[in-house]
């Protein structure tokens, strides 16, 4: 699931108190590019303000969601063109902030051009009329240990073959990987397959990410053994964690992703001042009590 659509859910499962900490792919993402930004956006909670390109990633998405409600033959680029804009207006209404990004209407009809385009290369990588998913943006969780967190995401698309084979599908607006940096985004789909398979006994038979900035589709056939290693690693990533909320030691980790934060300003290491923790914040989020 693209960011600024995980991002959305995440908030919005916010407004009931998880019965324990939870951690997606992203957050635990964050973490390893830079713990400052997790607690900014854990613990914190800060808001984010909205960009055009978060923007476009959840219309986009939600136009691919809601094209499989038609029946087959009419899943067609025109259909998915015609969605673009009822799925606009129920954006708008749940994030009005979204509409303040375009100064006036040839800005925003430039913008939804922009999201035909990534619509149009999506039926270059796929045939709609030929896919009948099993699922859509589908809710999956698993907690890792009795007292660790709980393990969660939002999957795309899951299908399944006629001989049960499951794939586990993930649309990105944004371009692909330079070859050797797919690290990132194959966790991502290790963990959803590690969730899956924890939860429905299930190995996927594919995991794949379907890049439609550039029109790529990177693929990976998950084995058992990738499991095992995929759980160590969520665990290294959650005990640190732990450790940070214990010590209150979110240490940040420059790189030139700080150019592209929306917390820039607040963060130490570019001589920001970051705000007093709220009270209870770190142990409502982590589980963890600081040490005094």
């Amino acid at each position: 699931m693209e960011e600024a659509v995980e991002v959305a859910v995440e908030a919005a499962a916010e407004v009931r108190p998880p019965s324990r900490p939870g951690l997606s792919p992203s957050r635990a993402n964050d973490f390893l590019q830079c713990p400052q930004l997790f607690r900014f956006r854990v613990i914190d909670r800060l808001p984010e303000p909205p960009s055009s390109a978060a923007a476009r990633g959840t219309l986009v998405h939600a136009v691919l969601e809601h094209l499989f409600d038609l029946p087959a033959p009419e899943r067609t680029l025109a259909a998915a063109h015609a969605l673009l804009p009822e799925q606009w207006a129920t954006l708008l209404e749940r994030s009005p902030a979204i509409g303040e990004l375009f100064a006036d209407p040839t800005e925003l009809a430039e913008w939804l051009t922009s999201a035909e385009a990534l619509l149009a290369t999506y039926f270059t990588l796929e045939d709609p009329t030929r896919i009948q998913p099993r699922e859509r943006e589908l809710l999956v969780s698993t907690e890792l240990d009795e007292d660790g967190p709980q393990l969660r995401g939002i999957i795309d698309r899951v299908d399944v073959a006629p001989n049960g084979w499951v794939r586990v599908v993930d649309y990105k607006t944004g371009r692909s990987p330079r070859a050797g940096f797919e690290s990132s985004a194959l966790f991502q789909m290790r963990f959803y397959a590690y969730v899956i398979w924890r939860t429905r006994g299930v190995l996927p038979k594919r995991l794949q990410l379907e890049y439609l900035g550039d029109g790529v589709i990177l693929t990976h056939e998950p084995t058992e053994a990738e499991m095992a290693t995929v759980e160590a690693r969520v665990r290294s990533i959650w005990g640190g964690i732990e450790d940070a909320a214990r010590s209150g030691d979110w240490r940040p980790r420059t790189s030139k992703l700080c150019d592209w934060c929306s917390f820039k300003a607040l963060c130490p290491a570019f001589g920001g001042t970051p705000p007093e923790i709220p009270a209870g914040a770190v142990e409502r989020s982590i589980g963890v009590v600081p040490a005094a």
